[in-house]
Order: C-alpha cells, then sequence, then structure tokens
C-alpha cells in the first residue's frame, strides 16, 4: 500500500450478500484528486461506494480507506471510518420540518459536538464554502433544487472529512445548476479533499474533465479521455 493514497483497491472482489457484483478492482485515490465514477445502472458504481464507506463488508482482496483496513476493519471503528467521509446523496435527505442551520446543527450534536460557539464556527465556515451564509435560516422547502444540494455538500463537510462521496449528486438538478454542483465539488478537491462522483452525466464530463474510472462487465477500469469514447453508452 502506497503512503500517499487517501484510498487504495488491491485486487479487491465486491459482493452484495452472495452475488459478485465488481472483481479484480484495483485503483489509487490522493489527497485533492476529483475523479468520476460512471457505468450503466446495475453496473456496481453504488457497491463500490458502499464499500468504501463499510456499508458492504470487504471479502476478498486488500485495501484502505483514510488509514483503515477494510479487510479487517471491525464493526466499532465504522463510525470513526465515517467521520473521514463526507456522502452528498442525490436526493438530499435533508430534514424537512427545521431550518438549513438546525439541520446542520442536528449532524454536530450528533456526532458529538457539544460547544455552541464551536458549533456556531463550523457551520458557519461550510454555509461560507458553499455560497449559502446568508440562506442559514431558511427551510429546505423555499430552497431551490440547487440550493438544497449545496446544503447536502455543506453538511457532508461539517466534520472536515478527507473523502467526499458524491452518488449522482446532480441528477435531479437541471443543467445550469449541475455545472454549479461539479464547479463546487471540484473546488472541495481543489483544497485538498479526494472526491468521488458517480454520475450519468455525460455532458458534465465531457465539459469538466477529469480522471474516470467506468464499472463494466463486472470490472472496473480507467477512461483514457485521450482516445474516443462514447459516453452516451453511460445512459443505456
Amino acid at each position: 500500500m502506497t503512503e500517499e493514497a487517501i484510498i487504495e483497491f488491491k485486487d479487491c472482489s465486491i459482493f452484495q450478500i452472495d452475488n459478485l457484483v465488481l472483481s479484480n478492482v484495483s485503483f489509487n485515490l490522493n489527497p485533492g484528486e476529483f475523479i468520476y465514477l460512471i457505468g450503466k445502472v446495475g453496473s456496481g458504481k453504488t457497491s463500490l461506494i458502499k464499500t468504501i464507506n463499510a456499508q458492504i463488508p470487504l471479502k476478498k482482496g486488500e485495501a484502505k480507506v483514510a488509514g483503515y483496513d477494510l479487510t479487517t476493519l471491525k464493526r466499532k471503528q465504522v463510525p470513526y471510518l465515517r467521520r473521514k467521509l463526507g456522502i452528498v446523496f442525490q436526493d438530499f435527505q435533508l430534514l424537512t420540518d427545521r431550518s438549513v442551520e438546525a439541520n446542520l446543527e442536528f449532524v454536530l450534536r450528533s456526532t458529538g459536538w457539544k460547544d455552541k460557539k464551536i458549533i456556531r464556527k463550523k457551520i458557519s465556515e461550510v454555509l461560507e464554502k458553499t455560497e449559502l451564509l446568508y440562506k442559514s435560516f431558511k427551510m429546505p422547502h423555499q430552497l431551490s433544487g440547487g440550493e438544497q444540494q449545496r446544503v447536502v455538500i455543506a453538511r457532508a463537510l461539517l466534520n472536515d472529512p478527507e473523502i467526499i462521496l458524491a452518488d449522482e449528486p446532480t441528477g435531479n438538478l437541471d443543467p445550469e445548476t449541475s455545472e454549479e454542483i461539479i464547479r463546487t465539488l471540484m473546488d472541495i478537491s481543489k483544497a485538498g479533499r479526494a472526491v468521488i462522483m458517480a454520475t450519468h452525466n455525460y455532458t458534465l464530463l465531457k465539459k469538466f474533465t477529469a480522471r474516470t474510472l467506468k464499472c463494466e462487465d463486472c470490472k472496473v477500469y480507467e477512461v483514457d479521455h485521450g482516445e474516443e469514447f462514447d459516453f452516451t453508452e453511460m445512459m443505456e
């Protein structure tokens, strides 16, 4: 295992219960690197993300995520691993009965933060990074889809994670808003965090090029953007 990689998989097989989803998965991701994860529906993208955050146990191969060995990871270590991960969902999963600030405060308090001054400071920092500082009093239904997704990104940043896992974060957004979200995620990676973004949006891939892994036929391989590549395959 290399010292600089924040995520490293070597000859891993990923199973959903007893069904093999991906085999011989090998890749590295370094701090500050942005990577797309593409593939058809059912090709294993979400299973790979769930393996990274220890929702799916790794049964075969070697893998390290943020310093944790997935092959020997104990149940009591899982919460500590997940504190190093920020998750961005397609469907937001915001608490609809409370404001943006209260949503973020709920996450901090549920992960052990108690000091009110520190909580306020951390909330202000992530809202500033996502350009939502003046929306903190709004309820989720008062925000646009793009603003709600930026709240989700702010929530993912609260515990200062080393890795952001974004699973189809632009799936419910219009093209212009999708571009805003990808710029935000790329800025986050430039600030030193590793970002993995699973997506079907081939228009974004062509406009905002980055390293790309493709799940296909139970394998994961790197796409060479220097070669002719049909992104429309992803939409099948």
